[in-house]
């Protein structure tokens, strides 16, 4: 298209003219071009390269003007030529406009509402330039360097003129930056501003309250979660919101007015947990249960009998339904809320009949085509993921439903996991194969992102797994599909990241690394967030595997991905590092382990190392749990301080090793000799002698006995030893009659 000759004419006049005075005189030809609705982007770019950003800022730098002539005639001027430039994306993206941030932030930091008119005039349009150019990569990266973040929180919170303005920059640019928006080191500016808009929030009463709705959850959802978690605490803002949030869900409103604020209460729940609903002394439960009961109508209203392209018409408010339900459900299991017995029905049948249009929904889903869209594969993972959490808790409800849609929902949550997996050694790799800084930049090439690779859900259905391996139709499922296979993948890949071992570090940084691990690094490493979360993970597919060991006894014989798995226990259990961290993980590996034993028997081979090694570290998680605690009743035999931590989640296990434990010397009797030279039996004997008569508990009386009993057949060589101990008083002591038979005969 060809360019019109008045804008060839007016591009050559601004060029060619002498001094500022020509070239401020020719810019009221450039406004009337412009204004033409003839005007094509081209002419603009022509026209706005033909002014030039050195004269522009000159005019809006410029304090002195003609007499006569008001006082800021000139940026007035400069920010109308602006405004007519920038609504085009590639001008307000052109570097002679970004050029111009740091004088436009100077205008709209420095007026409030008692400025003269012209001046605020001047702001709205300095505003509409900065949020123009705020649209775009360039001007959001300009923005943030030159501070706008901070300075858009300052106009807010001062209540200067156009606060809204600076509210729907600081979200665009927020939204651009994430969590890197905020600075690292200090929270007060953060919390500063979210005060501010979250008291305006409940106290605005128009339909504005709704804007700052949608404010609040931009805004909250880039901030830096871990340190807000920690500190919001001293806030008024999480009162504030919930406040607001109680008082517009709680009355008439349109979905105009519910969808936001559904979507913030998610938001808040995902910061602060669901402890953040029950704020509300007076009625605690108030808040929590409505929120589940509108989460849940609106999930089935947005996916009953709806084709899956309807669904994602609205999938940013179903999946923030979701956030609500999965933190709900999590929260309900821990048993911390008392509901009265109406309110436990009424939350059932909600929640039933959200999680019934889920799994119809998922049904029609596994029924199409394997989807190619990567958002309609992401919101399936979002629906399996909040189908996990129910599945964890309810253990009854619609199976034959469940069954029928149990193979897909392992598709999606296996294909999470391997995606998930492979970033994850990918960024692992690319780490350990960066330079040193002084050698040069690498050159490897970037890792590809995989959307799916985000959450690993296959790591959030384990509970539900643990569930359904039980259930005997379930559990036919999951073997049909080699779930087991996938399951000691995840084990192995977790493993990994518990056992992670340093590099190699170079001689001559040997010094250095010597001071960084007297610092503790090692200590936080281990506490880290992603050894944690492994060492859940771990345990989860131990508790799925146990129970699939159990009750599929000949599989588990014959089966090469639990040989496999034995093989991986008995070379990796003794090198678990001992830190308190790790006992729940030794305790269901060396139990796991032992319960496959006792199923291979037949393939232990007795000059096979591992095992010994392996059952070593079995023993000590068995021997270290009960002990006399001399420092206060020498006569109790009570569980080791290490282990009452933990306790709730090693007694059963505790128990159910010492029963497999005595039942592995039955099938596989040399074992004996490692557990008589341990000593352990002897310090069994030796612990009890101590114990006053009387004073036992039953079961664990019984769990000594079984596995002493079991030694003595196995061995003859134990029943002289445990008798020059002192096994005799014990027996007497604790009324051990099967012990005493095994030893002094009837």
């Amino acid at each position: 298209m060809s360019i019109p000759e008045s804008v060839k004419k007016c591009a050559a006049i601004l060029k060619s003219v002498e001094n500022d005075s020509e070239k401020f005189a020719a810019l009221f030809m450039v406004t009337k071009l412009v204004d033409n609705k003839n005007c094509t982007p081209e002419d603009k770019k022509i026209l706005f390269e033909a002014i030039g950003s050195k004269f522009l800022k000159k005019l809006l730098s410029t304090q002195t003007v003609p007499v006569d002539c008001p006082p800021q005639v000139y940026k007035s001027v400069a920010l109308s030529i602006l405004s007519a430039f920038c609504g085009e994306p590639e001008l307000a993206s052109h570097s002679d406009m970004i050029a111009h941030v740091p004088a436009l932030l100077e205008i709209v930091s420095q007026v409030d509402e008692d400025a003269a008119d012209d001046m605020l005039i001047i702001v709205s349009e300095a505003f509409a330039c900065l949020q123009s150019i705020a649209q775009y990569p360039p001007g959001q990266k300009a923005l943030i360097e030159q501070k706008a973040i901070s300075k858009m929180c300052d106009i807010y919170s001062e209540k200067s003129f156009q606060t809204d303005q600076a509210l729907n920059i600081l979200v665009m640019l927020v939204g651009r930056s994430g969590s890197d928006a905020w600075d690292a080191t200090d929270n007060a500016p953060f919390h500063a501003i979210i005060n501010k808009i979250a008291l305006d929030f409940e106290t605005d009463h128009t339909e504005r309250k709704f804007e700052l709705c949608t404010i609040l959850q931009a805004l909250l959802m880039s901030c830096r979660r871990d340190v807000i978690f920690e500190t919001s605490k001293e806030e008024s803002w999480p009162f504030s919101i919930h406040k607001a949030l109680s008082d517009i869900l709680g009355s008439k409103i349109g979905k105009c007015q519910r969808d936001p604020a559904l979507k913030l209460a998610s938001v808040m729940m995902d910061l602060l947990g669901a402890e953040w609903t029950l704020s509300d002394k007076e009625k605690p439960k108030v808040f929590f249960l409505l929120l589940i009961q509108l989460a849940s109508i609106e999930v089935r209203m947005q996916l009953e009998g709806k084709q899956l392209k309807t669904v994602m018409a609205n999938v940013d408010l179903i999946t923030s339904c979701f956030i609500i339900l999965e933190i709900s459900l999590t929260y309900i299991i821990t048993d911390q809320l008392d509901l009265e017995e109406k309110e436990k029905q009424s939350l059932y049948t909600a929640l039933k009949g959200a999680f019934a249009a889920i799994i119809g929904l998922l049904t029609a889903v596994s029924k199409m085509k394997d989807l190619t869209d990567i958002k309609e594969r992401v919101f399936i993972c979002a629906v399996v993921r909040v189908l996990a959490a129910w599945l964890a808790q309810e253990t009854k409800a619609m199976r034959p439903q469940v069954y029928a849609v149990l193979p897909y929902i392992l598709t999606v949550a296996n294909d999470t996991f391997y995606a998930y997996r492979n970033r994850k050694l990918a960024e692992k790799a690319k780490t350990n194969s960066k330079p040193k800084s002084d050698e040069g930049t690498s050159s490897g090439e970037p890792v590809v992102h995989d959307p799916l690779s985000e959450v690993d859900v296959l790591r959030l259905l384990l509970p539900a797994l643990c569930y359904l391996a039980v259930e005997e139709d379930a559990r036919k499922i999951l073997l049909k599909y080699k779930q087991e296979e996938v399951l000691f993948e995840c084990l192995s890949y977790h493993w990994t990241i518990i056992h992670y071992k340093k590099p190699p570090v170079p001689r001559s940084e040997r010094l250095k690394a010597l001071k960084e691990a007297e610092k503790g690094e090692d200590l936080e490493l281990y506490a880290s967030e992603a050894m944690k979360d492994s060492r859940t993970a771990m345990v989860s597919v131990c508790n799925v595997l146990m129970n699939i060991t159990v009750l599929e006894p000949k599989l588990v014989e014959e089966s090469p991905t639990f040989v496999s798995l034995l093989k991986f226990i008995f070379n990796n259990l003794p090198e678990l590092k001992q830190i308190p961290e790790n006992l729940v993980l030794h305790g269901h590996l060396a139990v796991l382990g032992l319960l496959l034993l006792k199923q291979q028997a037949k393939r232990v081979k007795k000059n096979d190392f591992s095992i010994c090694r392996y059952i070593q570290a079995t023993i000590r998680f068995l021997w270290d749990a009960y002990i006399i605690d001399e420092s206060n009743d020498p006569t109790e035999l009570v569980v080791s301080i290490l282990y009452k931590e933990r306790w709730m989640e090693l007694m059963e296990l505790w128990f159910l090793g010492m029963q497999t434990m005595a039942g592995v010397l039955k099938v596989v009797p040399w074992l004996s000799q490692f557990t008589l030279e341990s000593g352990w039996a002897e310090e069994i004997i030796e612990i009890l002698k101590k114990v006053k008569i009387g004073s036992l508990q039953p079961n664990v009386k019984s769990a000594f006995e079984d596995l002493l009993c079991h030694l003595v057949k196995a061995d003859q060589n134990v029943s002289s030893v445990l008798k020059k101990c002192g096994a005799l008083t014990v027996c007497r002591n604790h009324r051990m009659m099967e012990l005493g038979k095994h030893l002094f005969g009837d």
